[in-house]
């Protein structure tokens, strides 16, 4: 366990879920304070804005507004929200959806506590999260193409470097210390790449790359 206590949001609508997920992820080895609650997607766009968690757990099939409603607004009005699935639905619409509305990782809720609380910490180091399944769907298909008909040469070389660099996973920190740049020219680069691109997020600019074998 490291000293940084990464906070939490459970949203899912299954009250038994939150509690057993409360009860995991409090243990004092993993570093974790769950710092609340949501019982669907309305619930948990207003509990994100009042609590400002780390990492918001996200389930797709909640009532008054899905997971993936969620995720879109949560998005709009919290850029940096580190939003990660967890759900027991993993089909192809469900997963592109997430993926395009700004999720960054994506977990069957079958999956192991250590596999779940690895995959915490890393969308919490803003990395792209997916399991191997998952990506071969995102890359494969139709419904996750980026929406870019801007060619790689509109690109200048240290936005390439920016954009393999978030290929590979790499969160803003360490991009800055891999390119010897500060962590706001990361920002800058990365927004610029959204904007050149004509994508919606991080996500995509890894996808963009893998589609294009930038790394």
């Amino acid at each position: 366990m490291t000293g940084i206590m990464i906070k939490v949001l459970i949203a899912d609508d299954h009250m038994l879920v939150r509690k057993g997920l409360r009860e995991l992820l409090s243990e004092e080895k993993y570093g974790i304070e769950v710092v609340g609650e949501a019982v669907n997607g309305e619930d948990a766009i207003r509990k994100s804005q009042e609590l400002s968690p780390d990492v918001i757990l996200m389930d797709v099939v909640m009532p008054v507004k899905s997971g993936i409603e969620a995720i879109g607004e949560i998005k709009r009005m919290q850029p940096d929200a580190r939003i990660l699935v967890l759900t027991s639905f993993a089909d192809d619409e469900n997963v592109s959806s997430a993926v395009r509305a700004g999720a960054y990782g994506f977990l069957l809720k079958d999956t192991s506590p250590d596999d779940l609380v690895q995959t915490i910490r890393s969308v919490y180091a803003d990395k792209l999260t997916l399991p191997q399944q998952f990506t071969q769907v995102l890359l494969g298909g139709k419904a996750a193409e980026p929406k870019t008909d801007a060619p790689v040469a509109e690109l200048t070389p240290r936005e390439l470097d920016v954009l393999q660099c978030i290929a590979r996973g790499m969160s803003n920190n360490q991009i800055a210390l891999e390119l010897s740049i500060g962590s706001n020219t990361v920002r800058s680069h990365v927004s610029s790449l959204i904007r050149k691109l004509n994508l919606e997020n991080r996500t995509q600019l890894a996808i963009y790359a893998r589609e294009h074998n930038l790394f």
